[in-house]
Formats: C-alpha cells, sequence, structure tokens
C-alpha cells in the first residue's frame, strides 16, 4: 500500500501551467503537498506538441534536480492518440518512451503516473488494454485523468488505482456502490464539489491550466482554493 495518505498528502494537479518561466514553474509545482511535473504549454508542452517528441518538456532537466517523497507525473493517454489519428503500435510506443524519459533518474521515493484521457467517454474501443502493458512497465501508482462524462463503471473496473475527473461538471459519488479499492482525484472548483472524501483522495483543478485559458494570477488563485479545502477536509476527517 502506498504511503502517501498517512503523510496527509492531498493536493496536486493536473498538469499543464501557463507559466512561460521554468524555475517559476517549478517552485509553484513544490508548493502543493504532491509536487507535479509541470508542462509549460506556452514553451510547446502541450499534449499532442510534446508526444511528437517523447520526453522532451521544457521543465523535466529542472525537475529532476529536486529530492521527492512523493511526486506526480503524467503523459497524454494511448487511447487519446489513438483518437488523434496515431495507429495503436505507435501510441503505445510514444507514450512508453515520454514516460521512460520522464522516469530515468526521477529521485522519488513514490511516483504517481496519470494517463491522461480527455475524451474516454468518446472511445469506442477497449481503451483499457492499452494501458496495461504501460502501466505494468514502471513502478508507480496508476491513476487516470478524463475531463468529460463516460461510463464510469469502466475505470472502477480497471486496473488502476486514481481516477482523475471533473467534480465541477460530474458527481462520480452518484455512479458507485463500492470503489473497487480506488481512490479519487476530485478536480474542483470549490469545496462543496468534494461528495465523498476518503483517505488517500486527492484534491486537483478541474482540468489543467493551458496558457491559452489561464493566467498566472489564475494557477495562484487555484492554489489557494486547493489549501482552503485541503484544510476543511483534513478537519473533517
Amino acid at each position: 500500500m502506498y504511503r502517501y495518505p498517512d503523510q496527509g498528502k492531498i493536493i496536486t494537479q493536473v498538469g499543464s501551467l501557463p507559466f512561460t518561466d521554468v524555475d517559476a514553474a517549478i517552485a509553484y509545482s513544490l508548493r502543493h503537498d504532491i509536487p507535479f511535473l509541470p508542462e509549460l504549454t506556452a514553451l510547446g508542452d502541450g499534449m499532442l506538441e510534446y508526444i511528437q517528441h517523447p520526453g522532451q518538456l521544457s521543465c523535466l532537466a529542472a525537475f529532476k534536480k529536486q529530492r521527492f517523497e512523493i511526486v506526480k507525473v503524467q503523459c497524454i493517454g494511448p487511447a487519446t492518440l489513438i483518437q488523434s489519428q496515431y495507429d495503436e503500435d505507435d501510441a503505445v510506443m510514444r507514450v512508453y518512451q515520454h514516460v521512460e524519459a520522464i522516469l530515468d533518474g526521477l529521485q522519488a521515493d513514490e511516483i504517481i503516473l496519470v494517463l491522461d484521457e480527455p475524451a474516454l467517454g468518446y472511445v469506442g474501443f477497449d481503451f483499457v488494454r492499452l494501458w496495461e502493458p504501460i502501466f505494468d512497465s514502471f513502478s508507480v501508482i496508476r491513476g487516470v485523468h478524463t475531463c468529460g462524462n463516460m461510463q464510469w463503471d469502466q475505470l472502477f473496473a480497471a486496473s488502476i488505482d486514481i481516477i482523475s475527473f471533473d467534480a465541477s461538471k460530474f458527481d462520480i459519488a452518484r455512479y458507485y456502490d463500492g470503489r473497487n479499492g480506488k481512490q479519487i482525484a476530485w478536480g474542483i472548483t470549490n469545496g462543496e464539489q468534494v461528495t465523498d472524501y476518503r483517505p488517500g483522495d486527492l484534491i486537483t483543478g478541474p482540468c489543467g491550466l493551458s496558457h491559452l485559458a489561464h493566467t498566472e494570477a489564475d494557477a495562484a488563485e487555484r492554489l489557494t482554493l486547493l489549501k482552503q479545502v485541503a484544510e476543511a477536509l483534513r478537519t473533517r476527517a
């Protein structure tokens, strides 16, 4: 069993940030309970951009200079690549190569790896089998992030540890009787959207903070909110 819940670590984020300065982005990430690998979309770190050159991220080299108890990293998922016209073998291989490059030399006691699959509700094929060879290749806590609505039972049945979703739009607690061992990363805009918090759950924003729609001030505001909600959840627990 992973250790981060016993350490009271709750806050992380999806990944993309509006920063243009690497050091500032990493400093921002380090203010979270669970630091995350920043993806700076203004510097070419958009999902469909970085996967063209797996392992090339603006913050990666500097991020690896840190030492973590627990850290979160992420990568575009193979189902999303197939939806973007990659063939299956190429999609899985690119994800594998990108994750391998991220984890090589990353100093952490525990690593959460989240596959970003924004539109799983529109996937008309067996996406779960695409994740298995990737997760099986690395010693990580397994997570999947999706932004839209879907058949949530598919995620609860999958061999993953964390389900990350947009709680500002959907109440996932309505769709399960038991969690099947899953932790939930609640993507929120206010604390009331965390409707079934349990130890080991996380709180994040609903989606990333691309520079196309967000500012650094938005990022600061989001972190303030997450810290306030986390304090309330810890008090409640």
